[in-house]
Formats: structure tokens, sequence, C-alpha cells
């Protein structure tokens, strides 16, 4: 039976029990890459001082589990665990952690940056802010395209 990689929670995580838990048990593992995003005070000059977190559970799982599969493929990661949350969170509040393990280190730094990618831009989440000025949506930034462009090719 293959280890659970992908978790879609409102709880919060812990990141030293997720890298613990990443790589138990494989002795192969030589490098572990981590990212953790955080909720920012700011977006587009304005205060946020919350922000909401929707997805479409099943096809959010499914299609990180297709990054991760993808990733494990292109750069020969061991394991991988992607923790996405949902709901109400805060400012400072942790949203994502991806975390590769692999033999080296430059292949985790590269498919870390990839699911982090590719997590950006094709998962189906919807983030919605308050500020000052009322909820909004909050769309992709040019910046995420630019950064999934990278690894077409």
């Amino acid at each position: 039976m293959t280890a659970a990689r992908v978790f879609i929670q409102t709880q919060d995580f812990d990141l030293s029990a997720e890298i613990a838990a990443l790589r138990a048990g494989d002795a192969r593992v030589g490098a572990v890459c981590s990212f953790v995003g955080t909720v920012r005070d700011r977006n587009e000059g304005d205060a946020v001082s919350s922000m909401e977190l929707e997805h479409y559970p099943g096809m959010t799982e499914k299609s990180i589990e297709a990054i991760i599969d993808k990733a494990v493929e292109r750069f020969g990661i061991f394991g991988a665990r992607v923790i996405h949350r949902i709901g109400l969170l805060q400012p400072m509040d942790q949203i994502v952690l991806v975390a590769v393990t692999s033999a080296h280190r430059g292949k985790s730094f590269e498919a870390c940056e990839y699911i982090m990618d590719y997590l950006k831009s094709e998962a189906p989440f919807w983030k919605k802010e308050q500020t000052g000025q009322g909820a909004r949506w909050v769309d992709a930034r040019v910046s995420d395209e630019q950064a999934l462009a990278r690894w077409v090719a």
C-alpha cells in the first residue's frame, strides 16, 4: 500500500512531524526539500485581514496526485507530501506544505519548486481575501503563469 501523499484539511500542520513521516524508513533519502506558504497581511497594496480557501473535493486531490506523479517521473524523487489547508485563515497562518525526498539536493529543490508552481496554477482552489474595501477573489498572478511556463519544454 502506498502512503498518502495529499492532504486537504482545515487544521494546521506540524512541519517537523510531516517531514519525519515523509522520510520514515527510507534509507535512500539524502535530501529533503520543503516549502511552506503562509497568509500575508497585504496583497496588491491592500491590508488583508483574512483569507478563505475553497476547493473541489475529489478533483483537487486527483489533480495534486497527478502533479506529484509527473514530478516523480521527471525528477526521480522518492517521496512527496502536499498539505493544503482550506477554510478561514488569518495572516501568518500556514496555508500549504510541499515536501519531497530524493537522493541528492538538486532534484529535491527542482521537484519541490515544480510541484509548487503547478499547485499555484493548476490545482482547483479558490481564494477569497477580506480587505478594508470588502471581499475579493484572488486571481492567478502573471508571475505564477510565467513560473509554470519554464517547466513546459
